[in-house]
C-alpha cells in the first residue's frame, strides 16, 4: 500500500499533472477545469492523504450539489490524475446517468430565443458578440475552437481548426464572411483571430459566457438556456432536421462517435408528441 506521504495531492504534483497534459496537447479550456476540479478536491480533503474513503466521500458531496454529468466531468479529472501518479486502485466509478430520449425544454435553446440574443446584442451596439453569436450557431464551433476563425479564415472562406488532436475543415457561410469582413475593417484589423480581448487575447469561455447571460433580460430568454455550448446545439439540430444525415453532421462538429452527435439532436418530447398527432393513424 502506498504510505501517507506519496498519496498527498500537493500542488507540486497537480501541476506535474497539467504540464503531463499539456505535453499532449490536451486543450486550454480541458487544463483550466481540471486544474479547478482538481482544486475542488484539494478543498475537500484539507490536507489529508487521498484515500478511498475521502474520495467516496467527496463524491456522495458532488452529488448532493452537481448534476450526474457535472459529477462525472469531475470524476474523469481526478480518476486521470490518479493514474498519472500510479493510483489507479483509488479511482472512482462514474454515476450512472439513465439515456434521455428528448433533449429538456427548459434547458435547450431554440432558434426563436437565439434571434432575440443576437437581436438585444444589436441594440445595445454590442457589434462583436452579436457576431459570435451568430458565428458559433452558424457553424456548429467550439467556443474553445473561436480562435480559429482569422481573419485569413474569413477571406478565404473556411477555417482549419485544431482540436483533441484531430484536424477538420469549418467552412464559414458567405453572409457570415461579409458581416466579419465588415467588422474587421472597422478594427482595422488584417490579421490574427477576429474575435479579441481589449489586450489582443482570443475571447475564451468565460468572456462569452458573461456577455450572453447579461442579455437575457433584454432578450426574454431563461438563463438556463443562455450559454455558449447550447448555440452548438441549436446548429446540430438544425442541421439534422433539414439534411437528416448524422454522419455528416459528426464530422462538422468533431465528433468521433455518432452516439456522441445523437445526444445533441434530441428534440424535445413536445416536438415529439405534434409528430405523432401528425401520422394519420387514428380512426375514430
Amino acid at each position: 500500500m502506498p504510505n501517507c506521504k506519496s498519496t498527498a495531492l500537493t500542488p507540486r504534483r497537480v501541476k506535474a499533472y497539467l504540464d503531463w497534459l499539456t505535453e499532449r496537447e490536451r486543450s486550454r479550456s480541458t487544463l483550466k477545469k481540471y486544474r479547478r476540479d482538481l482544486a475542488s478536491l484539494q478543498t475537500f480533503l484539507a490536507g489529508r492523504p487521498l484515500s478511498k474513503a475521502a474520495l467516496l466521500a467527496w463524491k456522495a458531496q458532488l452529488s448532493e450539489r452537481y448534476a450526474p454529468a457535472t459529477v462525472n466531468s469531475m470524476l474523469a479529472a481526478v480518476n486521470g490524475y490518479l493514474v498519472h501518479a500510479r493510483l489507479p486502485q483509488l479511482r472512482l466509478r462514474p454515476l450512472r446517468i439513465q439515456r434521455q430520449v428528448f433533449c429538456r425544454q427548459d434547458r435547450e435553446l431554440n432558434k426563436a430565443e437565439y434571434l432575440r440574443l443576437v437581436q438585444a446584442a444589436r441594440r445595445r451596439g454590442n457589434v462583436r458578440l452579436a457576431l459570435v453569436l451568430q458565428t458559433i450557431c452558424s457553424t456548429g464551433i467550439r467556443v474553445s475552437e473561436l480562435q480559429y476563425i482569422t481573419a485569413q479564415a474569413v477571406e478565404q472562406g473556411y477555417a482549419e481548426v485544431n482540436n483533441k488532436g484531430k484536424r477538420r475543415t469549418i467552412f464559414l457561410p458567405r453572409k457570415l464572411c461579409r458581416a466579419l469582413q465588415r467588422y474587421l475593417a472597422g478594427q482595422k484589423k488584417l490579421a490574427g483571430p477576429v474575435f479579441t480581448t481589449r489586450t489582443g487575447q482570443p475571447l475564451d469561455r468565460s468572456n462569452i459566457w458573461r456577455a450572453m447571460k447579461a442579455l437575457c433580460r433584454a432578450a426574454g430568454v431563461g438563463t438556463r438556456k443562455v450559454f455558449p455550448h447550447n448555440l452548438r446545439h441549436l446548429f446540430a439540430r438544425t442541421y439534422y432536421a433539414a439534411q437528416r444525415d448524422l454522419v455528416r453532421l459528426a464530422d462538422l462538429l468533431g465528433h468521433a462517435s455518432t452516439a456522441t452527435t445523437r445526444i445533441y439532436t434530441m428534440e424535445s418530447g413536445r416536438i415529439h408528441a405534434r409528430q405523432i398527432e401528425q401520422l394519420g393513424l387514428l380512426v375514430t
